[in-house]
């Protein structure tokens, strides 16, 4: 059983997506990855919806470019979330990716991160995940690591403020 799956429309987006399978695969959360087109075969991805549904799926994650109407196209046949990741490609370099996926009509949302934020629709997945009835241990570890951020920034901002007062004793 697969909780989330990763929907991508081109294999050119591996290195948008890979950060996010990673940090689903370092907390244990089963995922499956499909590349499938809203464009290019609409029937082939309504199905894969269908069965990630009947398979268990909680949480979809769909990356694209361009156009990038596939998080939307998965939104229109689920009720389950559906987490859009705008792939920065082409001319616009992702902010046509970015309109298209997060200007979606009433009723149909799609929670949608930055152009190339592969990291962080992971660990929207992992929040949505950590709110099943079975998500106490996620919860911990998305509280941990959250502490980490914070300790890492804190021991970050000292480590500068001495270098500058190294730099200030220097020439006082």
């Amino acid at each position: 059983m697969a909780l989330v799956t990763v929907i991508t429309g081109s294999v050119s987006d591996r290195t948008v997506v890979d950060p996010a399978l990673d940090i689903l695969r370092n907390h244990k959360v089963s995922y499956e990855l499909v590349v499938a087109s809203a464009h290019r075969d609409p029937e082939r991805l309504i199905q894969i919806i269908k069965e990630s549904e009947e398979k268990g799926t909680r949480v979809f994650i769909a990356a694209a470019g361009m156009a990038a109407h596939l998080a939307g196209a998965v939104a229109a046949h689920t009720v389950r979330p559906v987490i859009g990741l705008p792939v920065g490609s082409g001319p616009l370099k992702g902010q046509d990716s970015l309109l298209s996926t997060v200007m979606m009509p009433s009723g149909m949302p799609v929670a949608t991160v930055a152009i190339d934020g592969g990291k962080n629709a992971a660990w929207l997945a992992l929040q949505i995940l950590a709110l099943l009835p079975d998500g106490a241990k996620l919860q911990k570890e998305l509280e941990d690591e959250r502490e980490r951020i914070r300790e890492t920034i804190q021991d970050a901002e000292k480590q500068w403020l001495k270098e500058l007062e190294d730099k200030n004793s220097v020439t006082a």
